[in-house]
């Protein structure tokens, strides 16, 4: 059983998707997704530097698209599963079949230029903690006045509030946590300091028509199989200003039976968690195309 993932921001880096241009009509799908949305999607992903795609307004749609084009280039697939880690979900969708590719990009355009709106209201941040029991980690966070804005399992909590709450942060990191990683994201997403873009997003949500997922899709809002095509709608929006749960989500990937992972360009992020949460668990990670026959070899293995 195949579970096919995407990753959120902060995955992104420098010329990422340069050898992926280089598949046949992959320049071609990029120019047409580009003129839809308004952003040179090509530039930003070949030859910006890392401030620039750190940009929230750049990187989501940024990301969304790398990981449709890398799903594109594994040729059919039809995984049991589906589940995006934050601006990931928007790549989940479109994979599910809630919208097409297209849609979800202009979604996705829109969401980003919101929540970079909301984040030039207040300085923020996010930094993950790795290590530590939730247990401490939760009360020390709350203590600080930050949020635990992705809980993804495998000794990985990510905090969120402001720069001077991950200053203090780094400064007094809770007991048996062994680093405090500052993220490549220029907001605190998935918290209260978002919740200007909700609006913005749910009303541009409410021009779409989605179809119902044609496989399974597991949101991250609770790690619950979602069979609404409305309903997955109302959690991209929601989720904007709520928590990120991937450790419910690969406790749904236990339950389900999945055996293997695939993680859509630009890969790495998820296969990591899911190596220290699923022990058994068969995971790959899209970088490049030199990944793409493992990538076919493991779908022929475990897909439906």
């Amino acid at each position: 059983m195949l579970v096919l993932v995407a990753p959120g921001q902060g995955a992104q880096t420098p010329g990422f998707l340069t050898p992926w241009l280089d598949l046949p009509g992959a320049a071609d799908k990029l120019a047409a997704w580009s003129e839809s949305i308004g952003l040179d999607l090509a530039h930003f992903g070949t030859q910006a530097e890392a401030d620039a795609i750190r940009d929230t307004a750049v990187a989501q749609p940024l990301l969304v698209a790398a990981g449709l084009l890398s799903a594109s280039a594994l040729g059919e697939v039809k995984p049991a599963a589906v589940a995006g880690h934050s601006v990931g979900e928007f790549t989940a969708a479109a994979f599910a079949g809630v919208l097409d590719d297209t849609a979800a990009l202009q979604l996705v355009r829109k969401r980003g230029l919101a929540m970079a709106d909301a984040a030039a209201v207040t300085e923020t941040g996010m930094a993950a903690l790795l290590g530590g029991d939730p247990d401490v980690v939760l009360p020390h966070l709350e203590k600080l006045g930050l949020t635990p804005a992705n809980v993804n399992g495998a000794g990985q909590i990510v905090a969120a509030g402001t720069l001077e709450q991950i200053a203090d942060l780094e400064a007094d990191k809770p007991e048996g946590t062994r680093r405090v990683v500052p993220l490549k994201v220029a907001g605190a997403f998935h918290t209260h300091h978002m919740a200007p873009a909700v609006e913005t997003l749910r009303k541009a949500a409410g021009e779409l028509t989605p179809a119902e997922p044609a496989v399974t899709y597991v949101s991250n809002k609770d790690g619950r199989a979602v069979a609404s095509g409305d309903e997955v709608i109302a959690r991209l929006v929601g989720q904007v200003a709520n928590p990120v749960r991937w450790d419910l989500c690969m406790e749904t990937f236990k339950e389900l039976g999945v055996t293997a992972l695939i993680e859509v360009c630009p890969g790495g992020t998820l296969t990591g968690l899911a190596k220290r949460a699923l022990p058994g668990v068969k995971t790959l990670a899209l970088k490049t195309p030199d990944d793409l026959d493992a990538a076919r070899e493991l779908i022929a293995e475990h897909a439906a």
